[in-house]
């Protein structure tokens, strides 16, 4: 009997990574994550049986062992999901450039697990790619401007892999804008950011998980950016 082929979710240790792994074991899927650090929230994952695996994108070396990691942990893989994040101002750390940190997280690690799981992706008979953006790459950050550039050159990579793994692979993007808030955001903030989109809501992470269903099911869509922002583009 025929394994069932994994979904690896990179960055799912907390938020919306860990609500969308819980929600795909629901689905039953078997599901692989990586992680940078410990949460609390990984012995439920654990539990779960998720396969968790701590690796840090920072470098091409780790990379490259954590993809041989998932290669002994499976021989085929239905979705990669590259939801691992970096949330840095540019002057938040004035001892660093952030642009390499950035750039080995959003667009490095992508571009190298693409790569070197493509033969496990191909041994699922569908397959998916999906990379999570982020809706501020369509106007950039004054604050965030490597945060910005290497999103949205995790953006343009969809497109190239898209049209290099078709027909059998398919590549898309989710770029939301606020989904969900964080435990320090006081009601001020979060009513000016309600107030950025025309939909007036935070709407919490499953929105992520309903659009990441969209595009693992739909046959025909590929090469695609899905935008999650409420409508901020209209106001």
């Amino acid at each position: 009997m025929q394994e069932t082929a994994s979904i690896l979710i990179t960055g799912a240790g907390q938020r919306i990574g860990f609500h969308c792994v819980k929600r795909l074991v629901t689905d039953g899927y078997p599901v692989i994550i990586s992680y940078r650090r410990e949460h609390e929230q990984l012995e439920q994952l654990t539990q779960l049986g998720v396969t968790c695996i701590q690796a840090d994108f920072s470098c091409e070396r780790s990379i490259l062992t954590f993809i041989e990691q998932v290669k002994n942990h499976t021989s085929s893989l239905r979705a990669i999901i590259h939801n691992a994040s970096a949330w840095q101002a540019d002057n938040e750390q004035p001892e660093q450039q952030p642009l390499s940190l950035l750039f080995h997280v959003h667009m490095l690690a992508p571009y190298m697990i693409n790569l070197g799981c493509e033969e496990l992706l191909r041994q699922s008979p569908i397959a998916d790619i999906v990379h999570i953006s982020d809706d501020v790459t369509r106007r950039g950050s004054r604050k965030r401007i490597a945060y910005s550039a290497t999103k949205a050159g995790m953006d343009n990579m969809t497109l190239s892999f898209a049209a290099r793994f078709a027909p059998h692979i398919k590549v898309n993007t989710i770029a939301p804008a606020l989904i969900m808030q964080h435990p320090d955001d006081d009601e001020q903030y979060l009513q000016q950011a309600k107030n950025k989109s025309v939909m007036q809501t935070i709407p919490g992470p499953d929105v992520v998980y309903q659009s990441l269903k969209f595009l693992l099911d739909c046959p025909y869509t590929t090469g695609t950016t899905l935008t999650l922002n409420g409508g901020r583009h209209l106001l």
